[in-house]
């Protein structure tokens, strides 16, 4: 227990000190003049009772006043989400108007606004290589404002998302090593999601093994393609480039962790997304002021102490 105002307690407690001392001295000056009177004192018991009930509501209320706080533990549920957002430069292509990265953002930026506050959500921008801009957050801002920033630059590697996605999760270094090594154990994460938000159009490799990677974790990837099979040409450095969206890639990804894959048409069900996260119980602790709870018992005790008190001898002391 801490107290925000120790002093207030000092002052407190030596107050109830004066009044129990004070007690004392009346109850020795009654009885003397009782017996000089020739009277006999009568029992005291239930006096006393009221007498010490009334010091300890005084003392409990000198408590109460220092301001104390308990830290208790508390649960409560949370998950991680980790969107990660395509900014290669075939996400400028507008067969989904704007563009396909304003589309993306726009995705992104509702499925934050439907999260409670028990879900973590980070952001990864991924284009040849991937850079975690927002660290998984209750604080929905940040994520938000990392949305807001992304900017279009470079290829597409969506096994770099994934790796990347996986190492904000863990808080640690997620890499895949050679092609011969065995994937990495990087532990059992059930409670974390990533959401991809992509055209598909890969340039990297080892999508399927980094997929493996979050499949053995318990991770899920959801995927969302943003563009049209039609597909759409593209000016990267002057020239024409043209570019599709590979749904093939998106839905291999989400099938190999049990997510889903859906088109950036049904965006909107990207809330539905939610329903599948494994939220875990945590518990931390967090102040709870025991001010008003001492207050209450102080007055119960005063207002009993001086009823006996009263009722016994006619005086509150």
């Amino acid at each position: 227990m801490t107290l925000s105002s120790p002093l207030l307690l000092v002052v407190g407690l030596l107050v109830t000190a004066a009044l129990a001392w004070a007690a004392v001295v009346s109850g020795r000056r009654r009885r003397a003049a009782l017996a000089a009177a020739g009277v006999a004192a009568p029992g005291g018991r239930r006096a006393r009772l009221g007498v010490g009930l009334t010091l300890s509501g005084v003392a409990v209320l000198a408590v109460a006043t220092a301001g104390p706080t308990a830290m208790v533990p508390v649960p409560r549920t949370a998950g991680t989400v980790i969107l990660a957002v395509d900014v290669s430069n075939s996400m400028g292509a507008q067969d989904v108007a704007p563009n396909r990265l304003a589309a993306a953002q726009r995705a992104a930026r509702a499925f934050v606004a439907a999260q409670p506050d028990s879900v973590d959500i980070g952001v990864v921008a991924f284009e040849r290589g991937a850079l975690t801009t927002a660290r998984p957050d209750a604080d929905h801002s940040v994520a938000l404002a990392a949305i807001n920033r992304l900017k279009l630059s470079g290829g597409t590697s969506l096994g770099a998302a994934i790796m990347a996605s996986l190492t904000a999760i863990t808080g640690r270094q997620v890499a895949l090593g050679r092609e011969d090594a065995p994937p990495p154990d990087i532990g059992y994460w059930p409670s974390a999601t990533i959401v991809i938000l992509s055209d598909g159009q890969n340039q990297g490799p080892d999508v399927e093994r980094a997929a493996m990677v979050a499949q053995r974790a318990g991770i899920q990837i959801h995927t969302v393609g943003v563009g049209t099979v039609a597909g759409a040409t593209v000016k990267v450095d002057g020239f024409h480039l043209r570019t599709a969206l590979d749904e093939e890639t998106l839905t291999l990804i989400a099938k190999t962790t049990g997510g889903t894959y859906q088109p950036a048409s049904d965006a909107a069900r990207l809330d539905g997304i939610a329903d599948t996260i494994d939220l875990r119980l945590t518990v931390s602790d967090e102040p709870l002021p025991l001010a008003g709870g001492l207050i209450g018992l102080a007055l119960a005790l005063l207002t009993v102490g001086a009823a006996l008190t009263v009722l016994r001898s006619g005086r509150v002391i």
